[in-house]
């Protein structure tokens, strides 16, 4: 699974800077008839977007080389038994660039996915559950359909991620000569091995396999922030 990045503040209707947002916008409400309202909500969605793409920017920086180690030993009779051969076995044959090869692919896949993703959970809430209360069931179906439409858009870049993560030996063997390097040369290896229906191949798992994952993690997320918001308030109430 690629990274959940749901802690963003502006997803928060209750954080500073939703709150600034909004009380800019009450004056307007009253003169417009509530048409700031629908500009607060489209502002939430879009920097609850780059939010989650700034995010993604650093952990992919981090996480990568631990992708490139993950996928090389779930490959199919993958060499590899333990962490550390598969670590020192990249190093020394291919080099540390080899752990960086697919960053840029990487980011090119992650960051529309967040953006994709965070944008239809706000625009699925806006429907199921427009007062924006806890609502568990409104939030597993937004977060679960949000994951679904994300990872189906952004298939084909999984698969040439995964294919210079892996540098497989199916498509080094077909008129390609070292190693793909690239997100340019990854597509065009695709191409030649499977043709426009390899851009796709692993969509169905990779669907089911974000729909439950997003769906739990935004369930989670908006269960604690449920739990804290209401804690603050009785406190304050006691006061």
């Amino acid at each position: 699974m690629k990274p959940l990045l749901f802690t963003s503040p502006f997803q928060d209707p209750n954080s500073p800077e939703a709150v600034c947002v909004e009380n800019m916008t009450k004056p307007h409400d009253k003169m417009n008839g509530g048409g700031a309202k629908e500009l607060h909500e489209e502002t939430r969605r879009l920097c609850g977007s780059a939010a989650g793409c700034v995010a993604t920017l650093l952990h992919d920086a981090a996480m990568n080389p631990a992708e490139v180690v993950k996928q090389r030993m779930q490959m199919y009779n993958s060499p590899y038994h333990r962490v550390t051969d598969c670590v020192r076995a990249v190093w020394q044959n291919e080099g540390a660039g080899a752990f960086y090869r697919s960053y840029t692919t990487q980011l090119t896949m992650n960051v529309p996915f967040q953006a994709i993703h965070f944008m239809t959970y706000e625009f699925l809430q806006e429907h199921f559950n427009p007062q924006r209360r806890y609502n568990p069931s409104s939030h597993v179906l937004s977060g679960a359909c949000a994951g679904a439409v994300a990872a189906a858009a952004t298939t084909p870049l999984d698969v040439c991620k995964t294919l210079l993560n892996t540098q497989e030996s199916l498509a080094l063997n077909s008129h390609i000569t070292g190693h793909i390097t690239g997100m340019a040369s990854a597509f065009r290896t695709v191409y030649q091995v499977g043709g426009v229906t390899a851009y796709f191949r692993g969509v169905q798992a990779r669907v089911i396999y974000q729909i439950p994952s997003t769906a739990i993690a935004w369930s989670v997320y908006e269960f604690f922030k449920y739990l804290i918001t209401k804690r603050q308030e009785e406190w304050r109430a006691g006061k």
